[in-house]
């Protein structure tokens, strides 16, 4: 895919003289096209003019620049590794959620860190219903993007990305009850690519009983971005009574951990590293059952809180719900390796990759010690495995036990356990830079938050 918009801009801001950026637009242009020379000229020259004419350098009215203007932290996202669910990305998503604060907030904000959010009907103003008790319900909301690398495979990315959204719902406690599409393609992109992702998403939808009622398509960029990529994401909804959230959690909760066989990352890595027989492992809606099995028990209110592990793998999962929820844990690596799927297992250790730091779609279950064995066994009767894999200390860290009983403390590390030939060569290792790192995105972050509140004032007095 090529970003032709960005390329202009980059080389405008180099000194590159207009022709020499038109032979480079028209270069693009036949890399990915059979496109007659003169048609190319045509769109160069369009796409430079426009760029030419939007350029912040020709606006001098302050505060239409200042609205228009970014306030950059000159850190890269792929430096600072957002999206790779490391620490750097950690980082950067607790300062995305203290942006996302406002005067009204959510019964379950993204401050929590939590896997979704969740308002209650009750807090909404100017609702009347008297068909139910408004204080008991419940509405839960996940937006989950799709697995980058597998946008030249887009039924397995429609599947993975829905049933990843559907698992966000279910473990806090709530019924899925609508999907949402938003997928966007690059302008040479085959129409069947679309109906292909889409046949993925209603797959998952058919088999968890969940309609999809609403959906976006667009082109990325427009005109202004040529080649085949597919991005975007899957939004749901879900409604609960019992808000199943980090927060919950209380000192001595035994943990469990079902059997996983990963997903998206997963499958990434098995098509990425020649393994395509694997894909076939990470196709089933365990989880999902398992869910409905849990939620339906007679035993949920002994349910502290739940979680998929992806984020970081069980390394990353862990050391952010110690974060919500004041708390620390003691795990025991045997009784994790033994459910992870042996063929999942030994497809990463073929290729070089830490289990703990990628996600095995498994789900992790806090409760108390008195329902433990009952969640096991009755998982067990629907062919899911479930172990007790560790408790809820106040250490305020993350101990892993060996079979030897060596114990150490485990963090997540910079960037997720590297699944990909690309991700092991760019590391895993936190940047020097990482101290001044931090204070640029903590400053850009500052300023953007500056800059929504002289918005609201501005638009508040125009009314």
């Amino acid at each position: 895919m090529s970003d032709l918009e960005g390329l202009t801009r980059n080389l405008m801001k180099k000194g590159y003289t207009e022709q020499q950026i038109l032979e480079r637009i028209v270069q693009e242009y036949h890399d990915f096209r059979d496109i007659d020379e003169n048609l190319a000229i045509k769109f160069a020259k369009a796409i430079f003019e426009e760029c030419r004419k939007s350029d912040l350098n020709t606006v001098s009215e302050p505060l239409l620049k200042e609205i228009l203007e970014i306030n950059k932290a000159n850190i890269s996202i792929g430096k600072q590794g957002v999206g790779c669910r490391g620490a750097g990305d950690f980082f950067v998503h607790k300062l995305i959620a203290e942006l996302s604060e406002t005067d009204y907030k959510a019964f379950l904000s993204p401050s929590s860190l939590d896997d979704a959010g969740a308002v209650r009907l009750i807090d909404i103003k100017g609702f009347k219903n008297q068909s139910y008790k408004l204080e008991d319900l419940i509405i839960v909301s996940k937006m989950e993007g799709i697995h980058s690398r597998l946008s030249d495979f887009p039924f397995i990315c429609g599947f993975h990305v829905t049933r990843a959204a559907l698992r966000d719902l279910f473990v806090k406690g709530a019924k899925p009850i609508s999907i949402m599409i938003d997928i966007h393609l690059g302008d040479d992109a085959d129409v069947g690519k679309l109906f292909d992702f889409i046949a993925g998403v209603a797959t998952i939808s058919d088999l968890a009983k969940v309609p999809i009622t609403a959906g976006s398509t667009l082109r990325i960029g427009g005109d202004m971005v040529i080649g085949n990529r597919l991005v975007g994401g899957i939004s749901a909804v879900g409604l609960c009574n019992n808000l199943l959230a980090r927060r919950n959690i209380q000192n001595g909760d035994r943990i469990l951990m079902t059997e996983g066989a990963g997903g998206g990352t997963i499958t990434t890595t098995a098509i990425y590293s020649g393994n395509h027989d694997i894909v076939k492992e990470t196709m089933n809606i365990k989880f999902l059952k398992a869910c409905e099995i849990i939620l339906n028990s007679d035993y949920i209110d002994e349910i502290r809180a739940m979680c998929d592990v992806t984020n970081g793998g069980l390394r990353g999962d862990l050391y952010e719900i110690n974060y919500e929820a004041n708390c620390g844990v003691n795990i025991f690596e045997e009784k994790i390796r033994n459910l992870v799927n042996p063929n999942v297992l030994s497809m990463l250790e073929k290729v070089g990759v830490d289990y703990l730091g990628v996600s095995l779609d498994a789900l992790l279950i806090y409760c108390s010690e008195t329902v433990s064995e009952k969640i096991i066994s009755d998982l067990k009767r629907i062919n899911i495995k479930c172990a007790e894999i560790g408790y809820v200390d106040n250490s305020m860290q993350v101990s892993l036990t060996y079979a030897d009983k060596r114990e150490k403390e485990i963090l997540p590390k910079f960037r997720e356990s590297a699944y990909t030939k690309i991700k092991k060569e760019i590391g895993e290792d936190t940047p020097e830079s990482l101290e001044i790192m931090e204070r640029d995105i903590e400053k850009a972050a500052l300023e953007a938050l500056k800059k929504r509140k002289k918005i609201i004032n501005f638009i508040r007095k125009q009314n």
